[in-house]
């Protein structure tokens, strides 16, 4: 699939397929809709997926300004920056809006797609994922070099996931090398937190995870596995494409002067 350029209606059905997925699969403790606008926020993680506005119909362009400052106080009373997530749903007119007040945009990622037919899983490792949350999390903090404060928050977003979740490890004794979830979703399998501790790293560590898990998921029905990544990752990008990856849409982030 080619990336999202003219945006038609048959292109923006998929793009809000993965819009979707994502919330189900890595859901915000609190959800207000202004319009088709979801308003996602959660006190106890700071993650900008789980703080954010996310326009969900290019048509929706009414009142702008209003809603934007009502976006605004529902930021302030969680103590967080009022940040937009703009995905080809987004449309012309609300970037437009922002680019007028000078609001600043920054961390593009990609969405990424692999069909599981033409996936290499036939050798990767059968792996069980974990049951026991807390010994996940405790190893997600250190392969992706967290601070020990988010684990809470990390615990409620895990917790409130509820499609399949596979909590993946790959271990050296009580070492975590590398660790991801596997959200199992119908017939999309997505890969969230995916990381490689960092004296790990180059070692196929994080390859050998990924295809483990895609396994898992393959076998629970899933045809389809989709990913997120900061167009800044080189290494990962590098990763997901080796594996057959394809990128499908961009979206960034924007906040107002002075956020």
């Amino acid at each position: 699939m080619a990336p999202v350029s003219g945006h038609p209606a048959s292109v923006l059905a998929i793009v809000r397929r993965y819009e979707a997925a994502g919330f189900r699969a890595w859901p915000a403790a609190a959800v207000h809709y202004d319009g088709t606008w979801v308003v996602r926020l959660t006190a106890g993680h700071p993650a900008k997926r789980l703080n954010s506005v996310n326009p969900l119909d290019p048509g929706d362009t009414q009142h702008i300004a209003e809603r934007i400052a009502r976006a605004s106080r529902r930021f302030d009373a969680y103590g967080r920056p009022l940040t937009f997530r703009m995905s080809p749903l987004s449309g012309k007119v609300l970037s437009k809006h922002l680019d007028e007040a000078s609001w600043s945009r920054f961390d593009e990622s990609l969405v990424m797609r692999l069909p599981l037919k033409e996936a290499e899983l036939d050798a990767a490792m059968d792996q069980i994922p974990l049951k026991d949350i807390s010994r996940f999390i405790g190893a997600a903090i250190r392969t992706n070099g967290s601070d020990a404060s988010l684990r809470p928050g990390l615990s409620e977003v895990i917790g409130a996931i509820q499609p399949e979740a596979g909590l993946f490890a790959l271990e050296d004794g009580n070492d975590p090398l590398a660790t991801l979830i596997c959200v199992h979703d119908g017939d999309l399998a997505g890969l969230f937190e995916v990381a490689t501790e960092k004296s790990a790293r180059k070692k196929g560590h994080g390859r050998n995870l990924i295809l483990s898990a895609l396994k898992w998921a393959r076998l629970r029905g899933a045809r389809e596995a989709w990913l997120q990544v900061e167009a800044g990752n080189v290494a990962a990008l590098s990763l997901y494409r080796s594996l057959g990856f394809e990128e499908v849409y961009r979206y960034h982030y924007r906040r107002p002067p002075g956020a």
